[in-house]
């Protein structure tokens, strides 16, 4: 590797370095060294879940603390924290005033109320004892956000709170706790309590981490300024560690440490009174509401370690220097082998490979750490572990399409890069038997086909028409009558009934081909071909190794029609792009039409496949294996008529998509690296690769059903269905971003084309996505599908039509936009960025829908008049109607 490639692997590595040691930068904030005033305290560990137990008692042994790890905790907390705050008197709990105080600890309970009346009375009547029996306890709550959260009524809270302290010590002082703005609409309820409590989470409101310690600031001084005869309690003050956002409220680790830590020196320099929430993380918190943020309010984890230093930097994700090296060590090795294997690549394209390749070992790394780093739902994590090998694969054909478009713009000149031979080259004039097979065409169509291949300039050939399967007499009988006009060079042959369509018609006529004819060629019945096709190509079977020489397919009479316009130019993409960088390794797909194949070579490798839909990329890579070679003539040599319709341009790609399948479940073994099967390593790749994108549209679909899916779960049962992460984004933005940028890139370099043409080639491409994505999915768990023909000078369709032919793609659309808008319609998902996110993510998931849907009602415009006609018309009428 020359020493501009080590300079780009070693500026990768040093930005891949860099890239991780920014997100993970060290955050400063003032230090707190004393101790914590009150925290809240529940002992429950990680397999404890009092919501059960409340639903099914019997449990109670298994799933609630015991008296030991109660007072293991205690033990633990013993000098860092003056107060515990409980708020319930029930499943344990009523031990805790008790046990604290063998630790030095006061003990602050609360009895939890809500609609649950003879609950309630549980907890009065437990309050009521742990205060008799507990002297040193000189304070409780009564009731928690019972307010905020519409549980009880004001009247109701009273009645609790004057029941209470009717049967208490006069010397021990009561409160309710509620939000900050409760206590402000509700003065009766303040004075009926000793001491206002209040709830300030700034994460809550939706406040960012940077305004968090000013907000929480104004809610003290407002309740302060509207009771200033009450002493003020802030019964809950915190940030999570981690979970979903909540509005611009991010939870982290580094938000959770940097607030506390502001908000304790501030506190302790005011001498307020505070109790910060909560000592430790609770998993079943999740069952509350489902939201995950619930789980990591605690300064320790569930497992009683501390998440942070209150002195020093902190770091959202300490191990953050295995993440970079790991994703280094991953993308090293294959950024060696290319760069060593592309001497000749141009600095730029080193550099854009090498971030590529660094850009996927990152976010592979990314993806797979994200548990570790992030608390996943059970919901979530069983998405990922379905989801991930799509991701991968999505990962995989982009860095095959950034090889591609690596490879096409910086690598130099194309070295087989062949060029039709200039007239008078050849010297020998082997015979060619040009086959035509048709189905149900228009004569007058096809007459002009036979009359082009009259018309060459090459003087040892027969064309043999093999009409298959046409019903109506109308249809073939006239170009068997034409055929016959134009005496013993053409051969018409009616084959009804026949078995095999195309490919069966092709064998039938490999068995009336001339015995002493050495090639073979197809045409399409819609193409017209140049008259110097054969002369300038056949002198490359003059290589005994040559077993095909294939030109592209190239489209007229598109230029007045927006439709065909812009499918004729997603066409050239194919043959301008893909045949031209798979011709370089000898690997080029034969499409049929348009080919001239060697006779011995097709007999050598078994003729044409009937049970293949696509048979001449079948007998393409099957004369492959024989070891014969290829030659791809990127120059136009005929021309042919793209479809009239959307519908019969998705069923033509639905069938090559099919038929691409078809071929990789018969001939995989052919396909398995390292194996000596008669390809070379570059054919192997570029028959699987060749293939992938399509897989990738397959699993694009089936993304967006998941999504949509998952869209009604979040909407119908929200404590089981949180916001997708966002690696659960880029398959679908992804893979949309991806193909734009392939196809707009590529087109401005290799495709000879305007601006426009290029964004309706990738309107067109784009709305294929969900034909062939069926394809897909259909070849693999089916072995055959009906071969059909796509149509060709059919008339205009209407406006309704249009629709209908896209009904598929058109529903998935409105369901993306439907459930986009439905899952904002709650206001605190609108609020929630991640929600916003992923709606904006259903509707880019739509645009492939969307795209389809365009196409088909651009389909059914009429064309522009042409020279001297005065109104727009539709389609050339079908001659035989």
């Amino acid at each position: 590797m020359r020493l501009s490639g080590f300079l780009v692997l070693l500026a990768i590595v040093l930005a891949n370095l860099g890239f991780w040691a920014a997100i993970n930068r060290p955050q400063q904030a003032l230090p707190w060294a004393g101790t914590i005033n009150s925290v809240s305290f529940s002992p429950s560990r990680a397999d404890d879940d009092p919501t059960v137990v409340r639903q099914m008692p019997h449990l109670d042994e298994t799933l609630l603390p015991t008296r030991a790890e109660i007072e293991e905790d205690l033990a633990m907390l013993a000098g860092k924290v003056g107060q515990v705050r409980t708020y319930s008197t029930l499943e344990g709990l009523d031990q805790v005033p008790e046990l604290a105080a063998k630790y030095g600890i006061t003990a602050l309970p609360g009895a939890w109320l809500d609609e649950r009346l003879a609950r309630n009375e549980r907890e009065i009547a437990n309050i009521i004892r742990i205060v008799r029996d507990n002297p040193e306890v000189d304070r409780i709550m009564i009731g928690n956000e019972n307010l905020t959260l519409h549980r009880l009524t004001p009247e109701q809270m009273i009645r609790y709170i004057r029941r209470v302290r009717a049967a208490i010590p006069a010397h021990v002082k009561i409160s309710t706790a509620e939000a900050w703005s409760i206590w402000l609409e509700h003065p009766e309820v303040a004075q009926e309590v000793d001491f206002i409590t209040i709830h300030t989470l700034p994460f809550w409101e939706r406040v960012d981490i940077s305004e968090a310690l000013a907000f929480t600031k104004r809610m003290v001084h407002e309740v302060k300024a509207a009771y200033p005869d009450k002493p003020l309690f802030i019964g809950e003050v915190g940030w999570p560690s981690a979970g979903r956002s909540f509005g611009r409220a991010e939870p982290s680790l580094v938000n959770q440490a940097l607030f506390l830590r502001q908000f304790l020196n501030w506190a302790n320099s005011e001498g307020l009174d505070y109790n910060i929430v909560e000592a430790f993380d609770q998993p079943w918190k999740i069952n509350l509401d489902g939201t995950a943020s619930e789980k990591h309010w605690g300064i320790f984890t569930v497992e009683r370690k501390p998440k942070f230093d209150w002195i020093g930097p902190v770091i959202e994700f300490k191990e953050w220097p295995v993440q970079a090296v790991a994703a280094t060590l991953i993308a090293v090795l294959p950024v060696i082998w290319f760069l060593g294997k592309w001497k000749e690549l141009r600095l730029a394209g080193r550099i854009f490979f090498a971030m590529l390749v660094q850009f996927a070992a990152t976010l592979v790394i990314w993806t797979m750490s994200t548990p570790m780093v992030r608390d996943l739902a059970p919901s979530t994590g069983l998405m990922m572990g379905v989801l991930f090998p799509a991701l991968a694969l999505l990962l995989l054909v982009v860095l095959i399409n950034g090889i591609e478009l690596t490879e096409l713009t910086w690598a130099g000149r194309l070295k087989r890069g062949h060029k039709p031979h200039p007239p008078g080259t050849i010297k020998h004039f082997p015979k060619v038997s040009l086959h035509l097979p048709c189905y149900n065409e228009p004569p007058e169509m096809v007459k002009l086909t036979i009359d082009s291949l009259m018309a060459l300039d090459y003087p040892n050939f027969e064309i043999m028409v093999l009409d298959n399967n046409t019903k109506k007499e109308e249809v073939w009988k006239p170009i068997e009558e034409y055929c016959a006009s134009l005496g013993e060079r053409v051969k018409f042959f009616h084959l009804a009934p026949w078995p095999g369509a195309k490919a069966g018609a092709l064998n039938f006529g490999l068995t009336q081909t001339a015995e002493d004819a050495e090639i073979i060629g197809v045409v399409d019945s819609d193409y017209q071909v140049r008259k110097d096709w054969l002369s300038s190509l056949i002198p490359y079977f003059e290589d005994e190794k040559v077993g095909h020489v294939q030109a592209p397919q190239d489209h007229r009479d598109w230029e007045r029609d927006l439709f065909k316009e812009m499918i004729n130019w997603e066409y050239a993409g194919f043959f301008d792009i893909g045949m031209v960088y798979r011709n370089e390794a000898n690997a080029i797909i034969q499409h049929g039409t348009m080919t001239l194949v060697r006779k011995k070579a097709m007999e050598d490798a078994g003729r044409w496949a009937e049970w293949c839909i696509v048979e001449d990329a079948e007998l393409g890579l099957r004369m492959m294996r024989l070891g014969y070679e290829s030659v791809y003539i990127q120059e136009r040599m005929g021309h042919g008529l793209v479809p009239d319709s959307f519908m019969a341009y998705k069923k033509q790609r639905f069938r090559w998509a099919y038929g691409a399948v078809q071929i990789l479940k018969a001939h995989w073994r052919s396909l398995v690296p390292f194996k000596e099967t008669g390809l070379t390593a570059g054919q192997k790749y570029h028959f699987v690769s060749g293939w992938l994108p399509w897989f990738a549209d397959g699993f694009y679909l089936m993304f967006c059903i998941t999504a949509l899916l998952w869209t009604i779960g979040m909407i119908l049962a929200p404590r089981y269905f949180d916001t997708p992460l966002a690696f659960f984004i880029l398959p679908t933005v992804g893979v949309f971003c991806a193909k734009l940028v392939h196809h707009i890139f590529l087109y401005t370099t290799r495709v000879k084309c305007s601006w426009k043409r290029r964004i309706l080639s990738a309107v067109a491409g784009m709305g294929l996505t969900y034909a062939i994505a069926w394809a897909m999915w259909q070849g693999i768990f089916t072995k055959h599908t009906p071969f059909m023909r796509t149509p060709k000078m059919a008339d205009k369709v209407g406006l309704k039509d249009a629709v209908m032919m896209t009904l598929e793609e058109t529903s998935l659309m409105a369901a993306h936009w439907v459930l986009a808008i439905a899952v904002l319609i709650p206001r605190h998902n609108f609020y929630d960025p991640e929600v916003r996110l992923w709606a904006f993510v259903l509707v880019v998931q739509s645009m492939p829908f969307l795209a389809a849907l365009v196409a088909s009602v651009i389909s059914t415009l009429p064309s522009k008049p042409g020279p001297g006609e005065t109104a727009p018309h539709g389609a050339t009428p079908h001659p035989a109607e």
